[in-house]
């Protein structure tokens, strides 16, 4: 049986919890991370991220078996990832290299998991556009947007039976359906923008052109308007010229420079992999 003391503790919290969510409409955002940072642990999120993975692998993913590739993808994801733990520790950053050369897209799961496809890989031009995606997707993880998401999408009931312990079975079941909807990949409209500003402010930091980003957002703009099908991205990240503007802003405002965008040795990538 639970020591008293703790389930006096969780109880507190719980209300605490049910009582902000019920001002949620008027504090936004800030109180969506609060909620969810109260009610999804890190030790939580990283079951439900290898729960989630070994669903999507159940499902039928397949994954890059390329060293070569594996070892570039991860050596810019994990210059990311250093950014990352700096907004939010206690998190075990991974990525994922998905073989499918039709889609051009990428997504984050609980726990850090970080989810590139190689269709993405080859539209992108350098390795600059590589690190702002992943700086991206590692945004929505350091913003606790994935948890946000989990928690909007099924509820306080749900997120709070398992930060209470009353539901051993819960993240099994939610990793499952996690995994089999659009929920990972699909954020709000401020979430994607913050997601943005996490990139590029990531990527600036450890050399890369964080103006990459919109080169990136803009070609993918360009091959949509030509009637492309390989603009995955697009559907769950849909870019605007506001988007655009804004990232435009943020990087003037913060001073965000670089310089490297790697484009021959992203290229020899792109070679192996076609």
């Amino acid at each position: 049986m639970r020591n008293p003391d703790i389930r006096f503790a969780c109880g507190l919290v719980f209300l605490a919890v049910v009582a902000v969510a019920g001002c949620a409409s008027l504090l936004g955002v800030g109180t969506e991370t609060a909620i969810a940072k109260a009610l999804v642990s890190d030790e939580q999120s990283a079951q439900i991220g290898e729960q989630v993975h070994a669903e999507l692998e159940a499902q039928g993913v397949r994954y890059v078996k390329d060293g070569a590739v594996n070892k570039y993808v991860q050596g810019v994801a994990e210059k990311m990832f250093a950014q990352a733990r700096q907004d939010r520790g206690g998190v075990d950053y991974h990525v994922h290299v998905i073989d499918d050369p039709k889609q051009v897209n990428a997504f984050a799961t609980p726990g850090g998991h970080i989810y590139v496809y190689s269709g993405l890989l080859l539209a992108a031009d350098n390795e600059a556009e590589l690190a702002g995606v992943l700086g991206h997707e590692t945004g929505h993880v350091a913003g606790r947007h994935v948890e946000r998401a989990m928690v909007n999408a099924y509820g306080l009931q749900m997120a709070a039976s398992m930060a209470l312990g009353q539901n051993p079975g819960a993240i099994k079941q939610l990793a499952a359906q996690l995994a089999g909807t659009g929920i990972l990949a699909a954020h709000s409209r401020s979430e994607e923008t913050e997601a943005d500003d996490y990139g590029a402010r990531y990527a600036s930091h450890v050399g890369y052109d964080p103006k990459a980003m919109i080169t990136f957002f803009q070609k993918l703009q360009a091959n949509e308007s030509k009637g492309s099908k390989l603009t995955g991205w697009l559907r769950t990240h849909p870019v605007s010229g506001a988007r655009i503007e804004h990232l435009e802003q943020y990087i003037a405002q913060n001073g965000l420079h670089g310089n490297v965008l790697n484009a021959e040795r992203h290229r020899e990538i792109r070679q192996r992999l076609s």
